[in-house]
């Protein structure tokens, strides 16, 4: 995987076959083509599920190739179709995976019996083969054979009883990206590599078994030591970290409509000495620069004030002000902005963050690029794959060398 110092670092090289059919394993395939592996996605007659959820791009509604769903998670891959349920389809598949690094799975012990596939038993046959499970709940347990999705995963991995408003008669709120799917896909990444490094050592490969459930129910922040050692627990907010106990609300409305967030109670001196540096130029400082509000308990006392104050600053400038001047004197405030304001950021837009990408059929589209980069290259994605477009190429290929190989 490493070319030398002029080279790239990437997955060059690397050959994966994915049968994941959801997200959190297609994001795991995403990720290893977009830095130069070969993925192979083998999808079943018709297409892949993702392939049938919009939005549909340029008004294909319910084209399999126009699907942004599909794009988003499967750059750079190959497509073959076949017939699972069928002898020849089941021995092309055999065949790929006999001439893989990586098989990539996201289904239920019970859903990859059904299609005749034992991962136990294909890294036996294939020693140097790594399987990587992504699935629901891991492939043993009680809840192995459980369905989930997104919001199932968060509901019971316990993040989305932290998810929500001051009013706890409003039900939690999921927050949004796929964020179990997610998750899920950087623990499944982060076992691959390790996996991978294992290889290297010792020339073995090895199933990689990744509950969705387990990743969730370890990336609940505070939930668990505040449960574990004080035994307390704790209480969603809006738009603040969950706590034991209500906290300052942190969100302010501006001049131009936009909120921005920002955490008042700062513990240290000198930074409540600059936001009142900083309330003197509209002169708003008030009372606030007395000796006594150096004090955290004195200010989480009088907070009411204190905000009525904030409430006011904020309206009398707009969000890209306030941003900016509150980032030049070191105050830690961002606005709240929506998904599609990301698209012109200038700060994205100055890293060449959105990559351009000629898909057959639909032009240029932009796409996310790589959330890391690497000193000697990184790659970025590809054209997601027309629906079996790679079946004939990568079908015969692979009965090629299954037949050198019985020579």
């Amino acid at each position: 995987m490493w070319d030398g110092p002029t080279g790239t670092l990437t997955y060059s090289g690397l050959r994966v076959i994915e049968l994941a059919q959801e997200p959190q394993g297609e994001i795991v395939g995403k990720l290893l083509a977009d830095q130069g592996a070969e993925v192979i996605k083998v999808e079943p007659v018709g297409g892949s599920a993702g392939r049938h959820i919009g939005p549909w791009r340029d008004g294909h509604g319910g084209d399999p190739d126009h699907s942004l769903h599909f794009w988003t998670y499967n750059t750079g891959k190959r497509s073959v179709v076949l017939d699972a349920a069928s002898e020849s389809g089941r021995a092309a598949r055999d065949r790929l995976i006999a001439s893989a690094d990586v098989v990539i799975t996201s289904a239920s012990p019970a859903q990859l019996a059904a299609e005749g596939i034992d991962l136990n038993e294909l890294t036996e046959q294939h020693p140097e083969l790594i399987a990587l499970s992504v699935s629901p709940f891991g492939l043993t347990g009680p809840w192995a054979d459980r369905v989930t999705s997104d919001l199932v995963s968060l509901a019971t991995g316990g993040i989305l009883m932290s998810c929500g408003y001051d009013d706890h008669e409003i039900p939690p709120i999921r927050p949004g990206g796929n964020q179990a799917f997610q998750i899920a896909a950087s623990f499944g990444h982060s076992g691959l590599l390790l996996a991978l490094i294992d290889r290297q050592k010792t020339g073995r490969g090895q199933l990689v078994d990744v509950s969705m459930h387990e990743a969730i129910a370890v990336s609940g922040e505070l939930a668990n030591p505040y449960w574990f050692y004080p035994r307390v627990l704790l209480q969603r907010q809006t738009c603040r970290h969950a706590q034991p106990s209500p906290t300052q609300p942190a969100l302010f409305e501006c001049a131009d409509g936009v909120q921005v967030y920002f955490a008042l109670i700062l513990s240290d001196p000198r930074t409540w000495r600059t936001l009142v540096e900083w309330l003197a130029t509209l002169g708003l400082d008030l009372d606030l620069g007395g000796e006594e509000y150096l004090s955290l308990a004195y200010r989480q006392e009088h907070f009411a004030h204190i905000q009525t104050i904030m409430e006011s600053f904020f309206l009398m400038q707009d969000s890209a002000t306030v941003y900016a001047e509150a980032q030049a004197r070191g105050l830690p405030l961002g606005p709240v902005l929506a998904p599609e304001d990301l698209v012109e950021d200038p700060h994205l837009r100055a890293r060449e963050f959105f990559v351009p990408v000629e898909v057959p059929g639909s032009g240029t589209v932009e796409f996310a690029g790589a959330p890391y980069r690497f000193s000697y290259g990184t790659g970025q994605p590809t054209s997601p794959p027309l629906l079996g477009a790679d079946t004939d190429a990568v079908l015969a290929a692979a009965e090629r060398t299954a037949e050198v190989g019985a020579r």
